[in-house]
């Protein structure tokens, strides 16, 4: 679920965090650090099972409607092809997504009906509804590109969802935008037999969960020491005129030149480039690749920097 990107800003958000609150206890910011990344499962789960809620709502209000005591012959008979959804149905009957909402205890929709209320309002106003409710296609690919585009253009654009899901746990802003790709993705993908569909692993792999922890660890307690590193590699910028998140980038970045010896240079450095891109100043990006340029070619003349393995510079 998790790729090295967003593992990096987790990070920097921690160790920013830290500086925030003038915090030193490293064990107890290590610890939020991974519980902020292990709630990014719960937040997929919460999601996941939305699209079982709005089904599931849907199919209750069509069985209240039709045993009203003067429902109309459409109320009586109404198209079912929303609740019959194949895909949504799939969804459903997931063991692997009933077992992991059951462990997780995620129950979010059972509390918060409303919301889903609102999400069904919204489905039903969309052209991507309607369309599919008129089309005369049965079929499995029809019902999976129409829960596709429906999560893509209405379910995950929804303000009202993102509102409640922000409010619900400030860490996940930065979240919500890589879980929703990681599910359009599966449903695009999503097939009617073979492989099921399954709740991702949090870490592609064990040395992903000791990057994060190895990253947050080698940065906070060599900061002062990364931080010499480009201090004099900016003359015209002192110390305080350095923005904060600039200067954490910094730091992660030359910690991964020097410290890190299996991830390539050129990896470092376009990550951190993104990175601050989205979440430093707009000039940020210029500012931080001229210092790591040149840092680098002072490392190669130096010797300093030493990298294991084939295409790693």
């Amino acid at each position: 679920m998790l790729n090295r990107r967003h593992i990096r800003v987790k990070v920097m958000q921690s160790i920013y965090a830290m500086h925030q609150s003038n915090s030193d206890d490293m064990v107890r910011e290590e610890k939020f650090l991974f519980q902020s990344i292990e709630n990014i499962r719960n937040l997929y789960l919460i999601i996941i099972s939305a699209l079982v809620e709005i089904r599931n709502s849907e199919e209750q209000h069509i069985e209240r409607i039709s045993k009203k005591h003067l429902a109309t012959a459409e109320e009586r008979n109404p198209n079912r092809k929303f609740v019959n959804n194949r895909v949504l149905k799939l969804l459903e009957e997931n063991e692997s997504v009933m077992n992991a909402l059951e462990e997780s205890k995620v129950d979010n929709w059972k509390k918060n009906d409303d919301y889903i209320l609102i999400l069904l309002e919204a489905i039903r106003e969309s052209e991507v509804y309607n369309n599919y409710m008129q089309s005369n296609e049965d079929s499995f690919e029809e019902d999976k590109r129409f829960v596709h585009d429906l999560f893509v253009n209405v379910i995950a654009p929804n303000e009202k969802l993102y509102e409640y899901l922000e409010d619900y746990k400030l860490t996940w802003v930065d979240d919500i935008p890589l879980v929703n790709t990681l599910i359009a993705k599966q449903l695009k993908q999503i097939k009617p037999e073979g492989k099921p569909f399954f709740v991702p692993s949090l870490y592609k792999d064990s040395d992903d969960k000791e990057f994060v922890r190895n990253l947050f660890r080698k940065t906070v307690l060599n900061e002062v020491e990364l931080a010499k590193e480009f201090i004099d590699k900016t003359p015209n910028w002192d110390t305080e005129r350095i923005a904060e998140i600039d200067a954490i980038i910094l730091k992660m970045a030359i910690c991964e030149f020097l410290k890190f010896p299996s991830i390539p240079v050129k990896v470092t450095i376009n990550e951190y480039l993104e990175i601050s891109k989205e979440y430093s100043t707009p000039k940020s990006s210029i500012f931080i690749n001229g210092i790591l340029d040149n840092l680098v070619k002072d490392y190669q003349t130096n010797n300093k920097l030493i990298k294991a393995g084939r295409g790693l510079m």
